[in-house]
């Protein structure tokens, strides 16, 4: 299953979320810092004269045939690891009261959630009052479909996020979008990662950047944060081998302590490890967690 089926799996039980008033419980942090959009990362702890990471997240579409089917007992596997945070990629049909409880039960915490574009079209109150109760602090679009990658796609696209990103900051959300490598073809001319930059207000969408997906487009994450710093508050952490091919964090040829020595000027807070086609995902994630969890940088 791939992230476009997946998403077109999970938007249906998301729908919930349009029922589900906003509780006490789902209080967030307000994280629209004064229009300032660089920021230093709260998740960066300095040890013995080097720095690292305090806390590590994992995107669940990584283990989405174990969630779909066990959500509970998958959450509770991965706080054994040892991750503080998940992403969520849909609910599976659990509530978000419910879903609350389970990240309490196992002491975690859900920063992030992707939703498909049709869900922001279509449902934008659901997936606001879903991550109140949850305690979401941002809504992230992963996926477009080909027919939007043209210059014009590309612009309208960005009046939804730009509209996204607006219903978000009402109520003390942020909205981010998650990139593949196709962003970085040119469409008119224009690096289409580019041309979302520009088109979208850096006040109202953030950007969650996939280290893989931009590695194997051929282009150079740091440069982005250099052109564009504080945009970046999330990221998606998997690594590449040789030959191009996803691997578990630290088993490939990405050098990660170097792209975080950049976190602050990138605004990065939220690292998810995540691979797209694991063939034994706990095993991957628990690889990648001890990986990260030693990393200095």
């Amino acid at each position: 299953m791939n992230r476009r089926e997946f998403l077109q799996f999970v938007a249906a039980g998301a729908a919930i979320g349009g029922s589900v008033a906003c509780s006490q419980g789902g209080k967030l942090e307000d994280e629209q810092a004064a229009g300032k959009s660089k920021m230093a990362s709260t998740n960066v702890l300095a040890k013995n004269n080097s720095r690292q990471l305090k806390r590590v997240g994992v995107q669940l579409y990584t283990l989405r045939d174990l969630t779909k089917d066990d959500l509970p007992g998958t959450l509770q596997k991965l706080a054994e690891i040892g991750y503080k945070e998940v992403e969520f990629a849909g609910y599976f049909e659990h509530s978000p009261k419910d879903i609350l409880k389970m990240l309490n039960d196992n002491g975690l915490t859900a920063p992030a959630a992707h939703a498909s574009i049709q869900q922001l079209r279509e449902d934008m109150d659901g997936l606001i009052a879903a991550a109140k109760t949850i305690g979401h602090k941002y809504l992230v679009c992963p996926w477009i479909g080909q027919e939007d990658r043209t210059a014009e796609g590309y612009k309208a696209l960005s009046e939804v996020f730009n509209k996204a990103g607006e219903a978000c900051k009402r109520v003390g959300l942020r909205f981010a979008y998650h990139n593949h490598d196709f962003e970085f073809d040119k469409v008119g001319g224009t690096i289409a990662y580019d041309l979302l930059l520009a088109e979208t207000d850096p006040e109202l969408v953030w950007m969650e950047l996939d280290l893989y997906w931009i590695e194997k487009a051929g282009f150079d994450a740091l440069e982005y944060f250099e052109k564009h710093p504080g945009r970046f508050p999330l990221c998606h952490v998997k690594d590449m081998d040789d030959e191009q091919k996803m691997v578990a964090v630290g088993k490939g040829k990405i050098d990660f302590a170097k792209l975080f020595a950049a976190s602050e000027q990138a605004g990065l807070q939220y690292y998810f490890v995540e691979h797209d086609n694991p063939g034994d995902a706990i095993a991957s994630v628990t690889s990648s967690y001890q990986y990260l969890s030693g990393l200095k940088f």
